[in-house]
């Protein structure tokens, strides 16, 4: 079953005046042009084969709300797809950003942490690229293990199709939420050692991340010491890093802090902005708390860095 989550345009509610300026760029708000899906795997996926019910979202009536508005809480996802959100032409400007939904390994907060990010991205003129990978995980020893091998076929896949798609192949990011944030720090941190056995010639393209943003990643420190997870190894060929975490996260801000502080001691690049008060899963929708204009900083870090500098893919 395929599931297509409705595109909409990416509206800012009144909480800034300077958020609109600063993330928009524009004094208008800009609508991702119509999506394209496409398959992660010509065939069916490395590792076990696991029998599925029906991929459906599993929200329901009582389910919880994030800025007063319901979510998409995809389940049983067993086909991992791209969907790809272009930005308008004339706004386009050759980067590209590979989103990882968050949702525990068990679903994908397809919309709060997927989709509306491309959307956002969209106005940045960079194209949002929403992986929806394997859920629920299948290895309780290495949860993480189905979302990575398709998070590193995504990048590889987008990266041998950057001429097709007007994308500039050195300015290929990753961005994930929380068990996404993992998946995505994981996709960046171990580089190109791929975790499945290549299959075709599009495995021969480096799925290496040329930047990540790592918005409350979940996981990478030890819920015992605090210490980073001891298969985690940083270092100075760590792509650069924008991390966003609460310090009331109760999915820890070790995760955020540790990986930090690995990366100087490595000599790789990090900005690290820490909220005091936030919580957990609020991806971009505004609230009363400072923590949800992160993007606003963001924007000003994927400036600083040059992605999104206009240039000819």
């Amino acid at each position: 079953m395929l599931f297509r989550a409705r595109s909409i345009c990416f509206t800012l509610l009144p909480y800034a005046a300077l958020m609109a300026t600063l993330l928009l760029t524009s004094s208008h708000v800009a609508c991702a042009e119509d999506s394209e899906v496409r398959n992660v795997w010509p065939e069916r996926p490395p590792g076990k084969l696991v029998e599925l019910p029906p991929e459906a979202d599993t929200t329901t009536d009582s389910s919880n709300k994030v800025a007063g508005r319901r979510l998409i809480r995809l389940g049983n996802v067993s086909t991992p797809q791209i969907e790809i959100f272009q930005p308008a032409p004339d706004k386009a400007n050759g980067a590209s950003v590979v989103i990882c939904p968050g949702g525990g390994h068990h679903i994908l907060a397809y919309d709060l942490e997927g989709t509306e990010v491309a959307e956002w991205l969209n106005t940045l003129g960079v194209t949002g690229i929403v992986l929806k990978y394997r859920v629920p995980a299948q290895d309780p020893k290495q949860r993480w293990i189905e979302a990575v091998q398709d998070a590193q076929r995504a990048m590889s896949l987008v990266r041998a199709n950057a001429e097709k798609l007007k994308l500039d192949p050195n300015r290929i990011g990753i961005c994930g939420f929380s068990a996404g944030g993992e998946t995505a720090a994981l996709t960046s941190l171990f580089l190109d050692d791929r975790k499945y056995e290549a299959i075709d010639e599009i495995d021969a393209v480096s799925c290496r991340p040329n930047f990540s943003l790592l918005i409350y990643p979940a996981y990478l420190a030890d819920k015992d010491t605090g210490a980073l997870q001891e298969y985690i190894h940083v270092s100075a060929e760590t792509p650069p890093a924008f991390f966003v975490h609460a310090y009331d996260d109760g999915v820890t801000p070790l995760s955020s802090l540790v990986l930090a502080t690995e990366m100087k001691k490595a000599g790789a690049s990090a900005e690290v902005h820490m909220y005091s008060k936030g919580g957990h899963g609020y991806g971009l929708r505004p609230t009363e708390l400072p923590i949800t204009h992160w993007p606003v900083p963001c924007a000003a870090w994927l400036k600083q860095l040059g992605v999104l500098e206009k240039k000819n893919p």
